[in-house]
């Protein structure tokens, strides 16, 4: 992220005055298609709260004449069940033979008959219920329910609670019915006693109420219907049927108190234009949401302007584009060329190309390159032979004392007659000299170390015998790695010459191995071992030299000269149990994994 925020930083530094340009443009022109469509949003919406207020009206009120029509005859059917005679005999006469019940089962649906006949029209079904499984059902496909079911049902709980009023309920879908059914309810009593001998439902489908209003409803013009407690029992949204809504419910009561027309709302998640009116003969509301930006977006085309104001910008664009490139080639030309140099390309003169001030520019930058350019390669070539001066120093610093011991060992076998003895010590002092005396930054393979190690053994055995034994554990993948030569010895020379002066024998034992990405070489001894905060510091900062004049602290210096500070040397000592030596060093293949330090 921060790259590519660099970049784009960049990129308007080195193209400044013409973005300066090309924004002036663009937001002159964003700014006049923004003013006009705005304006033009603005007219369609007045005008149409001007002409919807009186369309609407109109509409809600034929949506209206329709709900009380079927009130109407709902009303006139529970009338005339409610003094029809035979209905009532039927319903309270409790003891009747199976020809006598026959007979009323037969007169009690004649009489339904002729009153199911005014509301048929309006697919309504119409059922009554009375006591001992008594269930008189005009379309059972309609609602297809059983005695017990409808006797139990919360709505007939709640009718006879309440059995002189016509209430309106929402049945849910059942299994029975996998629709969700409008049914209205009322208890059926004597006029002389109020006692209720039957109860008369008139059930009609959601969706076959709903098609009353459907036809005037649009997408963003819905039509709900919400009883008292909030529930929505109609609308042309289906997945709002069955909700409970007490702030939609609440809105409806302060519209219908105050009188009001429409009126903008927040409810159901959305800002609507709301109106509504309450229906006494259901004792529910009518409520009507206008959604105004998906009406407003469906009479104006914003596509279409958008498109326009695309295509006048884009052209804006080019024409900015085309003028300022000619203005500001030459000067963009020189930036990104300046640009190139900043990515350490020293070596290329800029091009004197454009007018008489860019090129007075590029011949000034030109001037101040090369002067650069002469400063950093006596820099370059400072840091060069101060690397190369560390590293002869380091080579040149060779012990006296080891000679001198190794040549009088090699003497004194010659004058005991072991010759052989004598030679093969003078060979392995002529191949450590060899590889002391080269370029001390070259490396070798694991191997070569090795045998220059075994080598330097051979010459201290000479001296002190086999008292001081060795052991070797070195993992084969490892043998093809390289590492700076003459890296290990001095730390085998120290354990030789200080870790077993308080013992007569003793055990040396070196480890090469390859941990994740590192190379490891171990020299452990079991000699007397040291207090480190007495005697060395872990990074061996100390300047004492023990091996050839390439001592501890001359390890630690070349590993970091050539290979960084990540990497070195760390020594681990207890007294009395021995001493560790660890020394990090990365992975190379071959010796020209090296970086080219020469070329610093």
């Amino acid at each position: 992220m921060k790259r590519v925020f660099k970049k784009i930083t960049t990129l308007i530094l080195n193209n400044n005055l013409f973005i300066k340009m090309f924004l002036v443009m663009l937001i002159s022109i964003v700014t006049v298609s923004v003013l006009i469509t705005f304006s033009t949003i603005r007219m369609s919406s007045n005008l149409f709260m001007d002409t919807f207020s009186i369309t609407n009206t109109k509409v809600l009120n034929q949506i209206k004449t329709g709900f009380e029509s079927l009130s109407y005859v709902i009303v006139s059917a529970t009338n005339e069940t409610q003094s029809n005679r035979m209905i009532k005999e039927v319903l309270t006469n409790k003891k009747v033979n199976t020809i006598e019940e026959a007979s009323s089962y037969h007169a009690i649906v004649k009489q339904m008959e002729q009153i199911y006949s005014n509301i048929e029209s309006f697919d309504v079904n119409m059922l009554v219920l009375g006591e001992d499984e008594r269930l008189f059902n005009m379309n059972y496909s309609s609602w297809p329910i059983s005695w017990e079911e409808l006797f139990n049902h919360p709505i007939t709980q709640e009718t006879l609670d309440n059995p002189n009023k016509l209430h309106y309920h929402l049945v849910p879908p059942t299994s029975m019915s996998n629709e969700a059914m409008i049914v209205a309810s009322k208890a059926l009593t004597e006029v002389s006693t109020d006692n209720v001998y039957g109860y008369l439902f008139f059930s009609i489908r959601e969706s076959d109420f709903r098609q009353g209003y459907e036809g005037y409803t649009t997408e963003g013009n819905s039509i709900l219907l919400i009883d008292q407690n909030g529930k929505i029992v109609s609308s042309n949204q289906d997945h709002l049927i069955g909700v409970e809504n007490t702030e939609l419910l609440n809105l409806s009561a302060q519209f219908e108190e105050q009188h009001l027309e429409y009126t903008d709302v927040e409810v159901l998640d959305n800002v609507y234009l709301m109106a509504a009116e309450y229906l006494p003969a259901y004792n529910m509301y009518f409520v009507n949401l206008v959604d105004k930006s998906l009406v407003i977006d469906n009479l104006i085309n914003t596509k279409e302007i958008v498109l326009i104001s695309i295509v006048i910008v884009t052209i804006a664009v080019i024409v900015v584009y085309i003028i300022s490139r000619r203005m500001t080639k030459s000067l963009s030309h020189l930036v990104r060329q300046i640009s190139n140099i900043a990515k350490y390309d020293f070596n290329k003169p800029v091009t004197e190309t454009g007018g008489y001030e860019a090129k007075r520019i590029s011949n000034a930058f030109n001037y101040m390159l090369n002067e650069l350019q002469d400063y950093v390669n006596i820099v370059v070539q400072t840091q060069k032979e101060q690397r190369d001066a560390e590293l002869r120093a380091l080579q040149h610093q060779i012990n006296p004392h080891f000679l001198y011991n190794t040549l009088t060992s090699v003497k004194f076998l010659v004058q005991q007659g072991e010759k052989e003895k004598a030679t093969e010590t003078i060979h392995a002092l002529i191949t450590i000299l060899q590889t002391s005396l080269g370029n001390i930054d070259q490396t070798i393979t694991v191997e070569q170390e090795l045998k220059i190690m075994k080598n330097y053994i051979l010459i201290n055995q000479a001296r002190y015998g086999d008292r001081i034994k060795v052991n070797y554990f070195i993992s084969p993948n490892c043998l093809n790695y390289h590492l700076p030569k003459l890296i290990i010895q001095p730390f085998i020379e120290n354990a030789f010459f200080h870790a077993f002066s308080n013992q007569g024998e003793g055990l040396i034992q070196i480890l090469i191995s390859q941990q994740d990405d590192e190379l490891i070489c171990e020299v452990i001894d079991n000699g007397n071992g040291m207090d480190l905060k007495k005697h060395y510091s872990t990074d061996f900062s100390t300047k004492r030299h023990l091996f050839s004049g390439i001592g501890i602290q001359n390890v630690r210096e070349r590993i970091q000269i050539l290979f960084g500070e990540e990497y070195g040397v760390k020594l681990f000592s207890e007294v009395g149990v021995g001493t560790r030596v660890k020394i990090r060093l990365p992975i190379l293949t071959k010796d020209t994994d090296q970086p080219d330090y020469n070329s610093i």
